[in-house]
C-alpha cells in the first residue's frame, strides 16, 4: 500500500463537523455586510510581489519573513496574498473604482504567512476583508466599528472588547519615530536582537512586543498620542464621542500601532481572552495614504478585517449556539422498483416544494438499516417507499422528531405536508 501523502505543516482542512460554524459566520456576516450597503468584490489570491512591498511596508515582519513569494516562468515576482487590503486597492485602480467615487466593499477568502503555526493561527487561513473608500470623517470610522459590534452580537459572542488608538498624521508618526529611536536607543541594553533590527526599520513595532523582558522599557517609552496633530485629534475625539453615544464600550490603547505601514489616524482591534495569546480577532483601522501611495489619487479610506479561524475558534469557546442544519426529509425506498421509481419522486418533490432539504438514501439494504440511516441524519421526516407504496402511488410517511403516528399519503398531500415544514 502506498504510503499518505501528508498535508502541509500549518494549512488546514476544514472537515463535516465543523462547517457548520463556518457557515454560521459567514453567512450571518455577509447578510449583515448586506444590510450596511457593502458590495462583494472578488481578488486574485496571487498578486505581483511590488504591491505588497509598496503597502505593507518592505521593513514589516509580513513583507521580511513571512511571504510566500517565488518566481514565475516569465521571471516575474508573484506572492500569495497575505492580507486583503492591498489587493482590493488595486483592484479599484485597475478598474477605475474610486475615480470620483465612493465604495462601501468586502472580499473574503483565504490568505498565506509563513509563521509558526499555533492555535488558530496558520500559515493558510481565511479573512473577512471589509474595505470603505472614499469617505474621510470619523462617522465612517464609527460605522466599521458598530458593524463589526453588531456581528458579535448577531454570533452570540459576549467576550470581545474593543482597543482603540490613534496613529495620527505621517508627520506626526515620523516626529514620534524620532522620538521613539532616541529613546530606544537611550535603553538598547534592554532590547532583544529582533527590537535593536526593528530600530533601523520600524520602531513602532517594537511597542507591538510581547518579550516580557522588555515590558518596564515598552511602558517608559513617550505616547504617540502626545505627539498627535490638531486634526487627528479632533477626528479621534469624534469617534470616540460617536462610540460613547452609540453604548459601545472601548479601552484606549495608546500602544496599539499594527503591523501594517499603510495605517494612520484611527486604529483598532477586538480582543478576546478565550483564545491564550492569539487574542485578537479583528483589526483595523485607516489607510489614508495608501492608495495614492500605489498610484491613485490622494483618497481616504478605512478598513477592518477578522479571521475566521479564531472566531470559530472562539464560538467553540464561548459554547455559542450554531444553528444546525438537518434535511427536511429523508427517502427510504426497498427493492429495486422503489429505488427506481423514489429516484423520480425526489426529484418531483425538490421542483414541487421551495426549498426543501430532501436526503435519498443510497446505499440499499433492509428498511431498519435505513431508517437508522434516515435517523442519525436528523431529518423530520422518513418517507418510505416499499412495493405497496409504488403500486398505490403513495409515501409511508413517518416522522422521526415526534410522536404523531405514521400516514401514507398521496404526492399532492405529502408536497402540502413538506411545503409547510421545508426551509
Amino acid at each position: 500500500m502506498a504510503s499518505l501523502v501528508q498535508p502541509v505543516r500549518g494549512i488546514n482542512d476544514v472537515l463535516p463537523s465543523a462547517a457548520d460554524s463556518w457557515r454560521f459566520v459567514e453567512s450571518t456576516a455577509h447578510q449583515l455586510l448586506e444590510r450596511y450597503g457593502y458590495e462583494q468584490i472578488r481578488t486574485p489570491v496571487i498578486e505581483r510581489t511590488e504591491l505588497f512591498k509598496r503597502s505593507i511596508g518592505e521593513a514589516t515582519d509580513i513583507v521580511e519573513k513571512e511571504m510566500y513569494t517565488f518566481d514565475d516562468r516569465n521571471g516575474d515576482s508573484l506572492t500569495l496574498r497575505p492580507e486583503a487590503t492591498a489587493g482590493v486597492v488595486r483592484a479599484g485602480l485597475s478598474h477605475g473604482l474610486f475615480h470620483n467615487q465612493q465604495q462601501k466593499l468586502w472580499c473574503s477568502g483565504p490568505m498565506f504567512r509563513h509563521e509558526k503555526p499555533q492555535k488558530a493561527r496558520y500559515r493558510q487561513f481565511h479573512q473577512l476583508s471589509v474595505e470603505a473608500i472614499g469617505y474621510a470623517g470619523a462617522d465612517l470610522d464609527a460605522e466599521l466599528i458598530a458593524l463589526s459590534a453588531r456581528l458579535w452580537r448577531r454570533l452570540g459572542l459576549t467576550s470581545p472588547r474593543l482597543e482603540l488608538n490613534s496613529l495620527g498624521t505621517a508627520a506626526a508618526r515620523q516626529t514620534y519615530r524620532d522620538e521613539l529611536v532616541e529613546y530606544f536607543s537611550a535603553h538598547g541594553q534592554g532590547l532583544d536582537a529582533d527590537s535593536r533590527r526593528r530600530l533601523e526599520t520600524n520602531p513602532l513595532r517594537i511597542l507591538d512586543s510581547k518579550n516580557p523582558e522588555m515590558a518596564d522599557v515598552i511602558a517608559a517609552a513617550p505616547l504617540l498620542t502626545e505627539f498627535l496633530d490638531t486634526e487627528s485629534r479632533d477626528h479621534f475625539d469624534e469617534l470616540k464621542a460617536m462610540l460613547s453615544a452609540a453604548g459601545i464600550d472601548f479601552v484606549l490603547n495608546p500602544r496599539l500601532v499594527r503591523g501594517l505601514d499603510y495605517y494612520s489616524r484611527t486604529v483598532f482591534e477586538w480582543v478576546t481572552d478565550r483564545l491564550g495569546a492569539q487574542g485578537a480577532i479583528c483589526s483595523g483601522g485607516r489607510y489614508d495614504g495608501l492608495i495614492s501611495q500605489l498610484g491613485g489619487r490622494d483618497t481616504p479610506a478605512s478598513g477592518w478585517a477578522l479571521g475566521f479561524e479564531r472566531v470559530v475558534e472562539l464560538l467553540e469557546a464561548e459554547a455559542c449556539a450554531i444553528p444546525e442544519q438537518q434535511p427536511d426529509a429523508y427517502l427510504v425506498a426497498v427493492g429495486d422498483a422503489a429505488r427506481q421509481h423514489g429516484f423520480a419522486l425526489a426529484e418531483t418533490l425538490r421542483d414541487r416544494v421551495t426549498e426543501l432539504w430532501l436526503s435519498m438514501d443510497c446505499t440499499g439494504g433492509g428498511i431498519k438499516a435505513q431508517l437508522k440511516r434516515a435517523d442519525k441524519s436528523g431529518a423530520r421526516y422518513a418517507l418510505i417507499l416499499g412495493e405497496d407504496e409504488v403500486r398505490e402511488s403513495r409515501v409511508a410517511v413517518k416522522p422521526l422528531r415526534t410522536d404523531d403516528p405514521q400516514t401514507s399519503l398521496e404526492l399532492d398531500a405529502l408536497v402540502a405536508l413538506l411545503q409547510r415544514d421545508a426551509g
